[in-house]
């Protein structure tokens, strides 16, 4: 009988003795790699723990975890190729340890692969989206605001089908900065008609910010940021080439696009990039007509050489943007019985049939950019940048004018833009990383004289001095980031009108700044938040428009009393990325006081020229806040599908309604299925677009908003190898079903409806 009680006590002491050691080995080891030089995450690093004899590869951002591990010391060795191998003893005395690990480059040459990265990033804990691969490959033949609606979040305001502009979160214009290679495009991008002076072609990789950056970027990046980045340049010796040929049936179009990239056998380092684009295109049909005066050309070249080694980079480059665009003709009417005419048919009472000849009105427009960069590695730890980019800008205007003076522009603008940045880089192998700098913009805009015209805008210098510091700590799954600023501007402005000159001198300053996080949660789940101050003083045309806008058929009243904007903006997202599932969850909100904005008044202007709606910039408080989603799921090895969508609301607080030119909800979702090997299979996918009718509608407005839509777009892509070479052959109907629709967010609604059926043939060759 004694024996029971021992007997009880030795069952339970081995029945307790699995949950006691899974206790003291449920531990485990969470870390992010980064790149010592610039904390960019490196994804595809190799951890492994030399006593467990476990390992794991990091994510795409740099994320890893090893689990079931006991309380002790452990040997963790880091491989990443190219980097030096980081070997050093952990101790885990708790259930979770977690670092950020930073991997030093290795400047010897390895197995003839010379490993220097100088790829410029941009780190950020807000929402960040892109396009490129696969998904940019399907892209290619759309401009740049097309092309971007492929991310929840981001619509297009446009004047017409050829002409858009991107908009993040309601916000568009001087509110989104636009970097080509690095450099702030700067054209007269304050026109709702004005498009984006770049090619989308000499992207390798379109991404979107969609928080507060003015911080790094300064004002004009209130409402996000669109990085336009090419292929980084090689640093040995090879060379690749890059053939796009793409037809349209709607507009007959053509488009024809190559890049060469090449790097020398001879100086090691040494890289260049040439790229070249042109593009022909009629008058676009909707369903039931076509469109007079809608066709468009364009030419376009950029080109690029650097040098790198383990200690400084250099790089030139340089890029043209030349286009002309036809302006529909039935929005310049010749009075006002014709203006109310067509306003209540919705639709041009002319069909003129197909031509590629653009004639009046239209817009010619040409951009130069030039870009002059080094970096320089102080220390393993510091490096130093300089940047300078020149622009030039020439934008021409044309209207239907009487005698002989249809070959002279209406507006002839020269916008002249020299910028400065140097900023200092600082990581080390603990947690701190930031950078400190200082940017200088220097711009001078003029009116060309000769059109005959008062001019819409003042003639006008404008100089902007901004300094900055951000500073990033990391630790394992943790990512915490701020960051200050401070601007100050000087615009001085001058004109004639009616024989006498009017000039104005105005300064501008203040303070921005942001705090934000960012949190893996688990392997499938990461959070991040983002709260930043922004501001925006008010543009030369928001000021001093005085007149015909020839290419919006409008004429616009600048208020020479507006201030600066105001806005505050918090940004949440989490993510999850399963086995079979992929999911993006933002959610927004964005105060702006003072926020300024283009209302139609009511009223008609009439000339000789014609009958022109007439708009006036007003200001008021505004409230925008809304949310994305987008996901995937793969069924199968074969099936998959998306959705995104997208939901915008931004209220007037002052007069308690509503602005004009909102997206409305909008959602997008499809199928694919694959077909053949996998390997190389043909890929079948279709799609259906649902946009909302926009209730919530300004006071006035010329007409309503029109009623909500759905478009059926239908794709098939074939990857074949040929060898070492790959051909990629796409086929597209957007619009499968010929819908006539009119989109809310184009300022030509009220006079045509959109674009008709549209099949496309693309041909894409890289060897």
């Amino acid at each position: 009988m004694k024996r029971k009680p021992l007997l009880l006590l030795g069952l339970l002491y081995l029945l307790t003795q699995p949950l006691v050691w899974s206790q003291d080995c449920d531990f485990s080891v969470r870390g992010k790699l980064v790149h010592l030089e610039d904390g960019e995450p490196i994804f595809g690093g190799y951890v492994w723990i030399k006593e467990s004899r476990t390992g794991a590869v990091t994510d795409e951002n740099g994320n890893f975890i090893i689990k079931n591990l006991c309380k002790g010391d452990y040997t963790i060795t880091i491989q990443y190729l190219g980097h030096e191998d980081i070997e050093e003893v952990i101790s885990l005395s708790g259930p979770n340890f977690s670092k950020t690990f930073r991997m030093k480059e290795d400047a010897l040459s390895l197995s003839g692969v010379e490993v220097h990265g100088h790829q410029d990033q941009i780190q950020t804990t807000t929402s960040v989206s892109a396009l490129y691969g696969d998904a940019l490959l399907q892209s290619r033949g759309e401009n740049l605001g097309e092309s971007l609606k492929r991310i929840a979040g981001v619509t297009t305001f446009s004047t017409g089908n050829s002409i858009s502009k991107p908009v993040i979160h309601g916000l568009h214009s001087n509110r989104i900065m636009i970097l080509n290679n690095g450099i702030r495009l700067e054209g007269q991008q304050w026109g709702a008609e004005h498009a984006p002076e770049i090619d989308p072609f000499l992207a390798n990789e379109i991404t979107v910010i969609k928080g507060a950056e003015t911080v790094r970027f300064g004002p004009e990046a209130m409402g996000g940021v669109i990085l336009v980045t090419p292929k980084e340049l090689p640093v040995k010796q090879e060379s690749s080439t890059s053939i796009n040929l793409i037809g349209a049936s709607n507009g007959r179009m053509g488009n024809l696009a190559v890049e060469h990239v090449g790097g020398s056998g001879k100086i090691k380092g040494l890289g260049y990039r040439l790229q070249g684009s042109g593009k022909r295109a009629g008058n676009i049909r909707s369903p039931e007509y076509y469109q007079a005066n809608t066709g468009m050309s364009e030419l376009n070249f950029s080109g690029a050489l650097g040098y790198s080694n383990s200690k400084l980079g250099v790089e030139a480059y340089y890029s043209f943007f030349n286009t002309s665009l036809g302006i529909l003709k039935d929005s310049h009417t010749g009075n006002l019985s014709d203006l109310e005419d067509i306003l209540e048919n919705g639709r041009p009472f002319s069909n003129p049939g197909f031509t590629y000849e653009i004639d009046n009105p239209k817009q010619v427009v040409a951009h130069h950019l030039a870009k002059l960069k080094s970096h320089y590695h102080l220390s393993e730890n510091i490096k130093a940048n300089l940047q300078y980019g020149f622009q030039l800008n020439k934008r021409q205007e044309f209207d239907v004018r009487r005698g002989d003076r249809d070959d002279t522009p209406s507006l002839d603008l020269e916008l002249f833009t020299n910028t400065l940045d140097l900023f200092v880089d600082h990581t080390n192998q603990k947690e701190w990383s930031g950078t400190i700098g200082f940017n200088l913009i220097q711009q001078a805009n003029s009116n060309v004289p000769g059109t005959g015209v008062t001019p819409l805008i003042p003639n006008y210098d404008m100089l902007n001095l901004g300094i900055y510091a951000m500073e990033t700590f990391s630790k394992g799954p943790l990512e915490i980031e701020g960051g200050l600023r401070y601007d100050m501007r000087e615009i001085s402005t001058a004109r004639f009108i009616n024989g006498e000159l009017e000039s104005a001198d105005l300064d501008y300053q203040n303070f921005t700044a942001f705090i934000g996080g960012l949190y893996q949660i688990s392997p499938s789940i990461t959070f991040s938040t983002n709260f930043g101050s922004a501001w925006r003083p008010p543009n030369v045309n928001e000021l001093f428009s005085q007149g015909l806008h020839h290419g919006a058929a409008a004429v616009e009243i600048g208020d020479a009393d507006l201030v600066s904007e105001k806005s505050f903006k918090w940004v949440n997202e989490i993510e999850y990325s399963g086995k079979n599932t992929q999911i993006e969850f933002t959610a927004y909100t964005n105060r702006i006081n003072d926020y300024i904005y283009l209302n139609p008044t009511g009223e008609t202007f009439v000339s000789l020229r014609g009958t022109f709606n007439v708009y006036e910039y007003l200001q008021a408080n505004a409230f925008f806040y809304g949310f994305d989603i987008s996901g995937s799921y793969e069924f199968t090895s074969r099936l998959n599908a998306y959705a995104k969508g997208s939901i915008i609301r931004a209220k007037n607080t002052d007069e308690n309604n509503y602005f004009p030119f909102i997206p409305s909800d909008r959602m997008d979702w499809g199928l694919s299925y694959s077909f053949g090997k996998l390997d190389r299979a043909t890929r079948i996918s279709v799609s259906n677009v649902l946009v909302a009718k926009q209730k919530r509608e300004p006071d006035f407005d010329l007409a309503p908003a029109p009623p909500g839509f759905s478009l059926i777009n239908l794709a098939l892509q074939k990857e074949i190898k040929l060898g070492t070479n790959e051909l990629n052959l796409g086929f597209q109907i957007q619009n499968l079903l010929n819908t006539s629709y009119k989109e809310y967010m184009n300022r030509f609604r009220y006079f045509t409806d959109d674009m008709g059926r549209n099949i496309l043939l693309k041909i894409n060759y890289q060897f």
